[in-house]
């Protein structure tokens, strides 16, 4: 009869052990399953914030990479060239009266202009170390020259400089100033032999006066 009882007792303990048990093992699945679904919400936004984070830096890199290839490239057309400083200048020749010798030409600043006997009214053979001393009358590309007072513009012309460019003529004869000479009114250079030839002042008239 005693035995029976631990017998009964023994089972109703076993049974007690088994259901806390299993009670135990359900709780364990289910804090498992809450703790797995916790960490997988905690890890979702940040796996979405680092998608959105490159999608946001490969735009950001490829609109760079746009703008740097816009800046690199060529304008599309070569800006237009400035226009020649000479384009509209006027060279002008005046007539003045220099001391005995009367009304002659002279340059837009006074300076009188001398005729060179060897260029024979035909061509400039001043060039060189004579130019240094008599600088021709030179016209600039795009320029044009002008008579001014008593000077006749039919008479005006030029010849091509050996040198380059073109020398103002008068009546045939190119036009050379004296670097002697150091300000309007002054004729030095007058009725001189120097740099292989004669040189003589010219009238309004065209006319050489030795």
């Amino acid at each position: 009869m005693m035995r029976n009882r631990f017998l009964v007792a023994g089972v109703g303990v076993c049974l007690a052990i088994a259901v806390a048990g299993c009670g135990s093992s359900k709780k364990k699945t289910a804090t498992t399953a809450t703790t797995t679904q916790t960490a997988a919400s905690a890890y979702a936004p940040a796996t979405t914030t680092t998608k959105s984070t490159a999608k946001s830096t490969t735009k950001t890199s490829t609109r760079s990479t746009a703008a740097v290839k816009t800046a690199a490239k060529p304008p599309t057309s070569a800006p237009k060239p400035a226009p020649s400083q000479a384009t509209g200048k006027v060279i002008v020749v005046k007539a003045a009266k220099v001391g005995s010798l009367g009304t002659i030409l002279v340059n837009e600043s006074g300076r009188t202009l001398y005729t060179y006997a060897p260029d024979n009214r035909s061509r400039v053979t001043c060039t060189g170390g004579c130019a240094a001393t008599w600088p021709p009358l030179v016209i600039p590309n795009g320029a044009t020259v002008k008579a001014s007072g008593e000077v006749k513009q039919s008479l005006l012309g030029s010849d091509p400089d050996p040198e380059g460019g073109r020398v103002v003529t008068y009546n045939g004869w190119p036009l050379y100033t004296f670097v002697a000479d150091s300000g309007p009114g002054m004729a030095s250079g007058q009725g001189i032999f120097l740099n292989g030839g004669y040189w003589y002042v010219i009238t309004p008239a065209g006319q050489v006066i030795h």
